[in-house]
């Protein structure tokens, strides 16, 4: 269940994060409460994960997937650009998640 909730918390925080742009600097009603909303719903079940999980590990998912998934979201959604220097960042996150992963995860 903690797995889940997780999933959870990284879809919301996604969420919120590509609607932060969308808000026009929190200029726009619509996009500016899904970026409150999914920014608490992302917390709260984050908060939940952790009662089971790790949270060096937990967070480390959530904020690793999270900055890999804004990273896709940003390339096509809105047509940044995708450096060296992203791909080796992203390749870091991915080696820093697993490396806390295989250190002893729940």
């Amino acid at each position: 269940m903690a797995w889940i909730l997780l999933i959870g918390a990284i879809a919301a925080e996604v969420t919120a994060t590509s609607a932060l742009k969308q808000s026009a600097g929190f200029t726009r009603l619509v996009p500016t409460v899904v970026v409150g909303v999914g920014y608490l719903l992302s917390f709260g079940l984050l908060a939940l994960a952790v009662k089971q999980l790790q949270i060096s590990v937990a967070y480390a998912i959530w904020s690793g997937v999270g900055t890999a998934a804004i990273t896709v979201i940003g390339l096509y959604a809105f047509d940044e650009p995708l450096t060296a220097a992203k791909i080796a960042g992203l390749l870091l996150i991915i080696g820093g998640v697993v490396t806390l992963n295989l250190s002893g995860a729940q």
